[in-house]
């Protein structure tokens, strides 16, 4: 089950203000330059390397397709907020969109899942693939301030390394992630099994 992206983030968990202090820029030549560096070391951080977190920062939509109903539906990129809706075919073919009172959302746990109401059973749908598609929610909330201080911190070093190292590949230097960027993701990292 790959999560499919439906709306981004609409503010990144650093500021072009941080940003410019953490690689000491004072001009306002590179700021569009240095916004799209910015986006890419949070996508480095959420999802880019074996150390990366696999969740999301900031407020996030995603949409996750299945084929049938599973016993419990996890939802991968956490931390989970809210299920927005669940559809799916029936045996007639006709896509239905299942009621909020028949199924339980877990929030608390990572990762965040889903299952049928006490006393309920997930619908029969049609034997067919993409029968189930689940639209979600997830992050640490809608502002850079949601974000743990950590994890902002491991993005200003990865956009650091961006700045410094402007190209695909370096000659004659060994290159490794520096060990501070893991250690302060270690306590947020979660992977979906």
């Amino acid at each position: 089950m790959i999560p499919r992206l439906v709306t981004p983030p609409t503010v990144e968990p650093v500021s072009l203000d941080e940003a410019k202090e953490h690689l000491r820029v004072l001009s306002d030549d590179t700021d569009a330059e240095i916004e799209s560096m910015i986006v890419a070391a949070r996508q480095m951080v959420e999802s880019g390397e074996s150390w990366s977190l696999e969740r999301s920062l900031i407020t996030t939509t995603w949409r996750v397709v299945l084929d049938r109903f599973p016993k419990c539906i996890e939802l991968p990129r956490p931390p989970l907020i809210s299920v927005s809706s669940i559809t799916y075919v029936d045996t007639n073919g006709t896509t239905q969109t299942l009621s909020p009172s028949l199924y339980q959302v877990d929030s608390h746990n990572e990762p965040g899942r889903i299952v049928p109401a006490y006393g309920q059973v997930w619908p029969v749908t049609r034997d067919q693939i993409n029968a189930v598609t689940v639209t979600y929610t997830a992050g640490y909330g809608a502002t850079a301030a949601s974000v743990p201080m950590g994890i902002k911190q491991a993005i200003l070093l990865c956009l650091g390394d961006l700045e410094s190292y402007r190209q695909g590949t370096i000659t004659g230097t060994i290159v490794n992630v520096l060990p501070h960027i893991r250690a302060l993701l270690n306590g947020y990292q979660w992977r979906y099994r």
